[in-house]
């Protein structure tokens, strides 16, 4: 069809005349309301990015000679972080002679990573960085599954949290109804 025939009828139906695909040939061109699919190309774009989740990288710091108490208070932060979708970064720091013993700093997050399998698995491997040794776990679940299972979590404990008090209720209205307490007042 001619350009001019084709915006001829864009101006009739009070339409406009876009040009789909110019590297056509001939160039393809559509007859739309271009306000129209500005805004639902912009409405899909948001959509989108409303359900992109982006995955931090969470930091755990220890030292060599961690006692057990807080090497066990470490490990529950590292296995809150990869159940809740993110990355951990877990380091080591060696103070004095201890940088001449690095492969204490290898079993200790060896350890770490054995500790937390069924959460996560080792992205990189450790290595000495300076004074300090590093390790990066990934999470076995991605945020976006984590946080969905948290939020079904958190609907299923608000369903038994309202069934509760209704039973509870029910208990007290039928022995207040039996007439087995004597009321104060007679």
């Amino acid at each position: 069809m001619r350009v001019e025939d084709a915006l001829r009828l864009a101006a009739e139906a009070d339409l406009d005349l876009v040009e789909v695909a110019p590297g056509a040939n001939p160039p393809v061109c559509r007859l739309m309301d271009y306000g129209k699919y500005k805004y639902e190309a912009n409405m899909k774009a948001r959509e989108s990015r409303k359900n992109q989740t982006n995955t931090l990288q969470k930091e755990i710091r220890m030292g060599l000679k961690i006692d057990t108490h807080d090497y066990e208070t470490k490990r529950r932060n590292v296995e809150k972080f990869l159940a809740g979708g993110d990355k951990v970064k877990v380091m080591v720091r060696f103070r004095g002679r201890e940088q001449a013993r690095p492969e204490r700093g290898i079993q200790l997050l060896g350890r770490m990573a054995e500790d937390v399998s069924e959460l996560g698995f080792v992205e990189s491997h450790p290595r000495q960085d300076g004074r300090t040794m590093v390790m990066v776990l990934g999470p076995v679940k991605k945020k976006s599954q984590a946080r969905a299972e948290a939020r079904k979590r958190r609907t299923d404990a608000e369903k038994a949290a309202a069934k509760e008090p209704a039973s509870e209720d029910a208990a007290t209205a039928s022995s207040e109804d039996s007439g087995s307490t004597p009321d104060p007042q007679s």
